[in-house]
């Protein structure tokens, strides 16, 4: 039991200061990182599904898909100007998706509708996302002549979710008595929901004196949809895990688990918040 907690907290903060240090120190290490990122989530969910042998996807090329997508997106975000020139990075990625439809035509694999839904699945729910923390860190500014990175938002996401998710498990190991969703999740309560949303506010009013680029009301807004999405993100990933009748995702993080047990939160998180920003700026 002791070294479980030894290994956990280890793994923990080594996760945490390469994931931060990576966000913070350059664009080119917060590329290099999620890209790698995209590719071992990708490849573990497309593990995870054809474990069952109901379907059987081609995890290379899923992966693939996965770690280009970021890429071509982080591509788009950067250049300055939108024309017809710019939307030509993505043709690669659309061949690849492509690729994947038309194979099944000749594998005879025994459920090929089920490997293409997987394969698209692959790329909305595990690779999009991650691509999407692009739009985030690059956003155009009329008052510079290039795109400037912006690492505080991508790095406020995680923020939000750790602290979302520690207030919710000391809260509710103290106080939880009532089930936030039972059938899925057994020990999650209201309580600690609640009780990790007000942490989670509490560290959007520090990033709003300290980063004050945007309102602390859009700061406060932006923790809510983090924490809102973050927790329908955990259940979704529980709700896989439990039809799958696996414990964790995978083990390439000891002590807690695979690339989409620690991201599962994320995976909604990061949407909502580009929806959540682009919508702001339409009032």
């Amino acid at each position: 039991m002791k070294n479980n907690f030894i290994q956990r907290a280890v793994t923990g903060v080594l996760f945490v200061i390469v994931l931060v240090g990576c966000i913070l120190y350059s664009p080119l290490s917060f590329g290099i990182l999620f890209t790698i990122i995209s590719a071992l989530s990708v490849h573990e969910f497309a593990q995870l599904v054809s474990k069952s042998g109901e379907v059987s996807i081609n995890k290379t090329i899923t992966a693939l898909g996965g770690a280009y997508l970021f890429l071509a997106l982080m591509s788009f975000c950067t250049q300055q100007s939108v024309g017809a020139r710019v939307f030509l990075v993505f043709l690669p990625y659309l061949g690849l998706l492509l690729y994947m439809m038309i194979t099944e035509l000749y594998l005879k694999k025994k459920n090929p509708t089920g490997n293409w839904a997987y394969s698209m699945l692959s790329q909305l729910y595990v690779a999009l996302p991650f691509a999407l923390l692009n739009v985030l860190a690059f956003q155009n500014s009329p008052e510079t002549s290039s795109v400037p990175y912006n690492p505080i938002l991508p790095l406020s996401i995680f923020v939000f979710i750790w602290l979302s998710d520690t207030g919710a498990y000391c809260v509710g190991s103290l106080i939880g008595k009532h089930r936030l969703f039972e059938r899925i999740s057994p020990k999650k309560s209201w309580e600690g929901s609640i009780g990790g949303g007000i942490f989670s506010i509490a560290s959007s009013l520090g990033f709003a004196h300290f980063f004050p680029f945007m309102p602390g009301w859009q700061w406060v807004g932006l923790a809510i949809v983090v924490v809102i999405f973050g927790t329908w993100g955990d259940l979704t990933e529980s709700l896989m895990k439990r039809q799958l009748g696996i414990k964790d995702s995978g083990n390439i993080l000891p002590g807690h688990g695979g690339m989409l047990d620690r991201f599962d939160s994320a995976l909604m998180a990061i949407p909502a918040a580009v929806v959540y920003l682009y919508a702001l700026t339409m009032f």
